[in-house]
């Protein structure tokens, strides 16, 4: 019996991204944090947000109504317009907590002279209303954040450790809906640790690296809303993952997002020859949507049997353009593109999970003390597909209601319990990491192929029959060999790429972000897909 380290906390935090970090501070005042990043706590998806977060700073020409109007228009007929007035309403005030902590937004001089809050423009959105630190707001929020975490005495990190699996009440062979702790493996050490805690928020960020070609860091696969489902959580809207319309086509710089704001500012998409094609898709041109726009990238592409489209801001003025995107600008000059000049080459590439794990407006999952904020979680916000710059603000909003509700819970919580040691005594080292590395690929690539921008029946069909086969090889090899850092990912992956697949092929209709060759119409009265876990989970090894 392996005798693993055990750690306490009064609230363990899986992910260090915007919705996790938040959290943290929000908590940290008032009971012992503990937050818990897979790898550097500088590497998740935050880092990496370009546009900005959206809020009503200008209120003589914006209204929340009208952003909430906008998110709805933008979520396909499938958000849920309470939890979206609820984001929406509470943005001005989470943005102006992010300011307090030192966010650095960028700042502009109106006609009299008084300084204000540079307001930028995303596509769905009617009007400015997206504050931004040029064009690398998630740097900004997240050296922020982390300046201030590791300064606070109350919050511990653990960094370079991957979460396994949630321990409740089942694990614990009773019949409750408590969760207790996590298994989390060391990466460092190779070891798996315990963590007991009163609380336990997913804060994990989503799933895109399930498919081929992706905007995202490695960390985004699936963890929190797989272990989630295991524990007996049920997801929602999982077929709606969000393909960024324009992420650099070069082989330099593969994952490389050129932002939304680029089109926001004036930017045109075009074909190969130079001609402009947005027009003949939505009327309002680049400023669409981004399933739209994605659509009619991918469209365009095999139509033309083309590798790529372009993205064109050269028409604006040199210095503008170094000022509102220097990130960009910088990035492709080093593989000798300069945007000032050159149409920058562009595909579409997934980009952001929109369903996750089913929560309320306190981020509370369906099991007690387990929280979700953030990518992972379904608040209902973002519906059938999410709209520029919410998604950020969605992690804020979240982990401020979350911490409000842990803290009217937290004096009156059980006292933690013992909880069962992993057991390694009868599995061993793997001589065969060929076989996580090949699973791995293939998953991705039918995921890719079969379940991407345009599906079908027969495709969803096709990919549900892989991951079946792949779901009983990993079961067999993660009983019988010690975790490594890619198995644990590829058992989530595997898991999640199910979880889409199926929700995919429960909606019978195209919306959003699912569109299906097989029903390209719209349903009347659509509802959200709802999937719930079986009543067998599995038990601790």
């Amino acid at each position: 019996m392996n005798q693993n380290k055990h750690h306490i906390t009064d609230v363990a935090i899986i992910g260090s991204g915007a919705a996790g970090l938040s959290l943290a501070l929000s908590l940290a005042n008032h009971c012992k944090v503990t937050v818990i990043s897979k790898g550097e706590l500088t590497e998740g998806s935050t880092l990496y947000a370009q546009g900005g977060i959206a809020a009503v700073f200008d209120k003589k020409n914006d209204s929340i109504e009208s952003h909430v109007q906008d998110t709805l228009d933008a979520g396909g007929g499938l958000c849920d317009r309470e939890a979206v007035h609820y984001t929406a309403s509470n943005a001005p005030d989470c943005l102006q907590w992010l300011i307090e902590q030192g966010v650095p937004f960028d700042m502009e001089f109106d006609s009299k002279g008084k300084e204000r809050f540079h307001l930028t423009r995303e596509g769905g959105h009617s009007h400015r209303r997206i504050l931004h630190a040029a064009d690398a707001t998630g740097r900004a929020v997240q050296t922020t954040l982390i300046s201030q975490v590791q300064a606070h005495p109350g919050i511990t990190l653990l960094e370079q450790y991957n979460a396994i699996d949630l321990i409740g009440d089942k694990k614990l062979g009773q019949t409750g809906q408590h969760i207790h702790g996590v298994y989390m493996w060391n990466r460092a050490a190779k070891k798996v640790e315990t963590i007991s805690a009163k609380f336990v928020a997913l804060a994990t960020g989503g799933a895109s690296k399930v498919y081929l070609y992706t905007s995202n860091p490695d960390v985004s696969s699936g963890d929190g809303i797989a272990m989630a489902w295991r524990a007996g959580c049920r997801v929602a809207n999982m077929e709606f993952n969000q393909f960024h319309p324009t992420s650099l086509y070069h082989p330099e710089l593969q994952n490389f997002l050129i932002t939304e704001a680029m089109r926001g500012e004036g930017a045109y998409l075009k074909r190969p020859d130079g001609t402009r094609f947005m027009k003949d898709f939505d009327t309002r041109e680049e400023l669409a949507p981004r399933d739209i726009v994605a659509r009619a990238i991918d469209f365009e592409m095999k139509r033309l049997g083309a590798n790529c489209v372009y993205l064109d801001i050269s028409h604006k003025d040199k210095d503008f353009i170094i000022e509102h995107f220097p990130t960009i600008y910088a990035k492709c000059l080093s593989v000798g593109l300069d945007i000032t000049k050159d149409p920058i080459p562009v595909v579409p590439a997934a980009h952001y999970t929109c369903g996750g794990v089913m929560t309320d407006f306190n981020g509370k999952t369906d099991l007690d003390n387990l929280y979700a904020i953030g990518e992972v979680a379904y608040t209902g916000l973002h519906g059938a597909n999410r709209m520029a710059s919410n998604s950020l603000l969605e992690c804020i909003v979240f982990a401020h209601a979350a911490a409000k509700d842990i803290l009217a819970k937290i004096q009156h919580s059980p006292a933690l319990k013992t909880l069962p040691v992993w057991d390694e005594s009868r599995v061993t080292n793997s001589d065969e990491e060929v076989v996580i590395t090949h699973n791995w690929h293939e998953l991705r690539l039918f995921m890719w192929d079969y379940v991407g921008i345009v599906r079908s029946t027969k495709r969803l069909e096709r990919a549900l029959h892989r991951v079946e086969l792949l779901q009983q090889e990993i079961r067999d090899y993660y009983a019988n060999f010690r975790v490594t850092n890619n198995l644990l990912e590829l058992r989530n992956l595997v898991q999640v790429a199910e979880l889409i697949i199926r929700s995919a092929m429960e909606r019978k209709e195209s919306r959003g972000l699912h569109y299906t060759i097989d029903y390209p119409q719209l349903n009347d009265n659509p509802t959200p897909t709802i999937l719930t876990p079986p009543t067998q989970f599995e038990q601790p090894k």
